[in-house]
Formats: C-alpha cells, sequence, structure tokens
C-alpha cells in the first residue's frame, strides 16, 4: 500500500523518563544515503549521549526501512520508532532519537514508550506534504461569473493553479477525485449551463504551504 505524506520541514521534540532524555530529530530523507548521512550528522553532534537510535523509510512504497537500536536491548527503539512513520503513513523521512541516559533502567516497556513518545513529539513539529488524488479542471468564463467563481473555489477550498484574463477568463483548478463529479454539477447550477469542465486525466497533488504541487 503506497504510503500518502512526505515531510518537508523536519523537526525536533524531547521526553523525560526517569531523568533520562530523549531527544527525537527527524528530517527529510530522498534515499538511503541521504538517511544514513543524517543518522551520521546526528551521532557527531550527540557523540556523548548513551546511545543514538534511529529509523526511516524511503520510497513511496516502504521500499527501504531500516531502524537500530544502537546498543538498547533489541527492539525497544529502533523498530518502536519505524512503527511510528509506518502508522503515520509517512516516507522519505529519517528519525534519530537520542538518549541521554539519566541512571534508571526504564526496562523494556519504558524503553519503547519513551522512544515512540519522543518520535511522535518531534513529529509535531513537522511540516508535511500529503499527496492527494486529483483532476486539473480547465473553465472558461465570462467577467460577470469570475465572483461566483471565486466563492465557489474559496467555500470549498479549492487549489486555483492559474487565471488567465484574456477576453474570457480561464482558470486552472485541481478537483480531489472523490469531488469530481459533485464539483461539476455545482459549477453547472452556477453558470446554469453555460460553461463546460475541461477535466485532465488523474495527477496528484499536494499543498506546500500556500504553494500547490503536481506530480
Amino acid at each position: 500500500m503506497a504510503l500518502t505524506k512526505s515531510i518537508y520541514e523536519g523537526g525536533q521534540g524531547e521526553v523525560v523518563e526517569k531523568k533520562s532524555r530523549f531527544i527525537a530529530t527527524i528530517c527529510p530523507a530522498e534515499s538511503e544515503e541521504e538517511a544514513m548521512a543524517f543518522i551520521a550528522l546526528q551521532k557527531k553532534k550527540y557523540y556523548d549521549a548513551r546511545h543514538n537510535c534511529s529509523a526511516y523509510i524511503i520510497g513511496r512504497n516502504g521500499e527501504v526501512k531500516r531502524s537500530s537500536d544502537d546498543g538498547e536491548p533489541s527492539g525497544t527503539a529502533g523498530r518502536p520508532m519505524l512503527e511510528v512513520l509506518e502508522r503515520e503513513g509517512i516516507y522519505n523521512v529519517c528519525v534519530v532519537v537520542t538518549r541521554y541516559f539519566g541512571g534508571t533502567l526504564l526496562g523494556t516497556g519504558g524503553l519503547v514508550r519513551a522512544y515512540q513518545g519522543a518520535t511522535k513529539e518531534a513529529l509535531k513539529q513537522c511540516s508535511f506534504l500529503e499527496r492527494r488524488q486529483g483532476h486539473l479542471v480547465t473553465v472558461t468564463i465570462s467577467y460577470p461569473l469570475l465572483g461566483k467563481f471565486q466563492y465557489f473555489c474559496n467555500s470549498n477550498d479549492i487549489p486555483v493553479i492559474d487565471t488567465a484574463y484574456e477576453t474570457d477568463i480561464t482558470m486552472k483548478m485541481i478537483f480531489p477525485v472523490e469531488k469530481k463529479e459533485a464539483y461539476e454539477k455545482e459549477i453547472a447550477k452556477i453558470t446554469e449551463g453555460s460553461v463546460e469542465c475541461e477535466i485532465s486525466e488523474g495527477l496528484e497533488y499536494a499543498r506546500k504551504g500556500q504553494e500547490i504541487l503536481l506530480f
């Protein structure tokens, strides 16, 4: 099953358990080489920490998945961190959780909770790209209809990627797959059937702040 989200801005989060600090740092990684380089960078940055555990997922279909406990008991760090990323449907991502030991053993369950908790805290600070299925739609309208179309797009949060003002106005927008038929009917209604939609084959798109990315 294809994953749906990637990260365009990483983040950092921290949890403390029985005086042990767990610092999670997340960054985007387009390849395994990028992930490995990021892990090496974090290990260098936190050279004095007891552990620098890691996990990463590369590829839209999770083609490459790796995790490391970095000296923690097997299955208590890297794999639980990886599971958090999997549940969130994230790909092309790498996370390193750095542990500064606080002097008290946490046990298997405590370690799993701490490493997953730190990962979740870091994810809260990240910015995501979420790919959606849609159609590129082109409509040509007269100037008196512009206000209605702008209201239609704004009220339905429809991405408008281009507007050309000539003799008439040509607008290019994106309809989510699941809304395509409903939006076509709405356009027919507000234009009294005077405007036809030119609809492309399917595409994928994502929002990056105010920017619309097409794939």
